[in-house]
């Protein structure tokens, strides 16, 4: 265990629900990330780094997974666990942030492979660019089969990132932000600027939202920080097989369409958003109807089809599903 005298600088902070055989490779990973050579390059304390698993109301062995790696942890990072028992993504992320004793956080969820030098390329990039609130890499994707026609038209709705090898810095009128995978935040920029409790509070697909790290990552933009993308941080997110079916992807885009709304009003001054409603309205039918006309011609079966058909149905719905929700406290 690490003295009082001993400084976390970063922390990775790993949210898991029933993660049981999952965490091994990322925890793997992490090793290796942990005593890459380069570390010796950036000049840090003796004790530099954590690792915190977040277990979110697991019923498997995550917890007893996590202690048999404790057993074996090098000496010179340290290895922690907490319980969240409220369900939820959003709620899993918070208690990591509460958490951390790193004034860094990086995010991986527990099937994110991070490259060896992940962590070399997290820290190096804040000790170049201190005033980032946040910043997120590459996401390559880790297939265990192959993905249906034209998947990328749709691929960074599943957190894969592709985006060239230059560095820049997301803009609000941009209208894109990195995922929470592979996501580093300073730790005193998220509890600043972002709520408790977010409104889009992940609960899985049958809760019908998505998108709580877009949210958090707004209102971090909101109070002015930058929020950067560094290619040099390179991560596989891990897709089996049935997060490929038809069924599940439409579940997925429906849910990220219901939440549009609230992260497009986010990004507004009070007095924007009536005329703004309207417009997203009038744009979001015209396309709906235009994708319409243009995928008749094609197989009705086409997976990639549906999906841009669901996410268009559903950020059209989605004003009058979140009006449900926050005023009615029902579903759609």
């Amino acid at each position: 265990m690490f003295t009082d005298d001993d400084m976390v600088f970063f922390t990775v902070a790993i949210p898991t629900y029933n993660g049981e055989t999952r965490l091994h490779r990322v925890l793997q990973c992490l090793l290796d990330c942990f005593t890459h050579p380069a570390l010796l390059e950036l000049n840090l304390p003796s004790h530099f780094g954590e690792i915190l698993v977040v277990d979110n109301n697991s019923s498997d062995r995550t917890a007893e997974i996590v202690r048999e790696y404790q057993a074996i942890w090098p000496q010179h990072s340290q290895l922690r666990y907490c319980f969240e028992p409220e369900q939820g993504a959003a709620f899993a992320r918070q208690k990591a942030v509460e958490e951390a004793q790193g004034e860094l956080i990086g995010f991986l969820d527990d099937d994110n492979w991070p490259a060896s030098d992940w962590v070399v390329a997290a820290i190096g990039f804040h000790q170049a660019h201190p005033e980032v609130g946040a910043y997120g890499g590459q996401i390559h994707g880790s297939f265990e089969s192959d993905p249906p026609t034209n998947f990328q038209k749709i691929a960074c709705l599943l957190a894969i990132v592709e985006r060239g090898d230059r560095a820049y810095c997301y803009t609000l009128q941009s209208k894109i932000l990195p995922p929470s995978a592979g996501l580093v935040v300073q730790k005193q920029v998220w509890l600043s600027a972002v709520p408790k409790r977010l409104f889009l509070n992940h609960k899985g697909r049958e809760a019908g939202l998505a998108s709580e790290d877009l949210e958090a990552l707004l209102y971090i933009q909101r109070a002015g920080w930058d929020i950067w993308y560094n290619p040099e941080m390179r991560l596989y997110h891990h897709i089996p097989s049935w997060r490929l079916e038809v069924d599940y992807l439409v579940s997925l885009v429906r849910c990220i369409g219901l939440s549009r709304y609230h992260i497009r009003m986010l990004r507004l001054k009070s007095w924007q958003k009536p005329i703004a409603s309207l417009v997203y309205f009038v744009a979001d039918l015209l396309k709906l109807v235009k994708h319409y006309f243009q995928s008749c011609s094609r197989d009705s079966q086409d997976t990639i089809a549906r999906c841009e058909r669901e996410l268009l149905l559903s950020t059209l719905l989605s004003p009058f599903f979140l009006w449900k929700i926050r005023y009615l406290g029902t579903r759609v």
